[in-house]
């Protein structure tokens, strides 16, 4: 996508919508990824969020996104970042010891291309750690507001697709400002391997005991 979408609302994001990650985020990088003393990856890094995270495991970190507004928050907290395309990353072939990303897949129009080039740059068998929305739960089929209750689930599952409205978006969240795309669960998780990874792990975090997930984490290598 654009990333002057996102430069447009960067400090509504940061303050509001994204000071820092979840607590099954943060969970479940510490567990997939653990402790290590490498370069690590941020893919789509954004403000930063994941960076405390990472930086408390070891593992000196490397932000890339393509919205100079949120790099330029991301800067002034002390980070790492660099601005640049997902599908086009400015590293040399297995320059990372690890990589992780944090809800791009819904941001991404050209998933499986940011997947490639996240293998690229990775030594054989590191670890990549995913984490972002349910597929099955989270996108234009899906009202699931806050993600509490009952998801109610409107035709358009099995589309790929951008969108921005309809009436499982809210329209004052996240989505209807920059848009998303939807990319259902079995495609989701081909691309993994179709990009060289090997999948290790598959988990539909609990967090604070939801009814139903809307958070997935995968823990893939090289």
């Amino acid at each position: 996508m654009d990333g002057t979408a996102y430069d447009r609302i960067a400090e509504w994001y940061d303050e509001t919508f994204r000071p820092s990650l979840h607590a099954a985020e943060a969970d479940a990088l510490e567990r997939f990824l653990g402790r290590g003393a490498g370069r690590c990856l941020d893919l789509g890094c954004g403000t930063g969020a994941a960076a405390p995270v990472l930086e408390a495991l070891g593992w000196s970190v490397v932000g890339v996104d393509r919205s100079e507004r949120l790099l330029d928050i991301a800067r002034a907290k002390g980070y790492d970042v660099v601005a640049a395309s997902a599908d086009a990353l400015p590293f040399g072939d297995a320059s990372f010891d690890a990589a992780v990303s944090v809800w791009t897949h819904t941001d991404i129009d050209e998933f499986g291309a940011a997947l490639s080039e996240t293998a690229r740059v990775l030594w054989p068998a590191a670890p990549f750690v995913y984490v972002g929305g349910h597929p099955c739960f989270v996108g234009p089929h899906s009202r699931f507001v806050g993600a509490e209750g009952v998801p109610v689930l409107l035709p358009g599952y099995r589309r790929c697709e951008r969108y921005q409205d309809g009436p499982a978006i809210s329209p004052d969240g996240l989505r209807a400002k920059v848009g998303a795309v939807h990319l259902p669960l079995g495609p989701f998780l081909q691309a993994f391997p179709d990009a060289g990874f090997r999948i290790e792990r598959f988990e539909e975090l609990e967090g604070d005991q939801r009814e139903y997930p809307y958070i997935v984490a995968l823990l893939c290598r090289r």
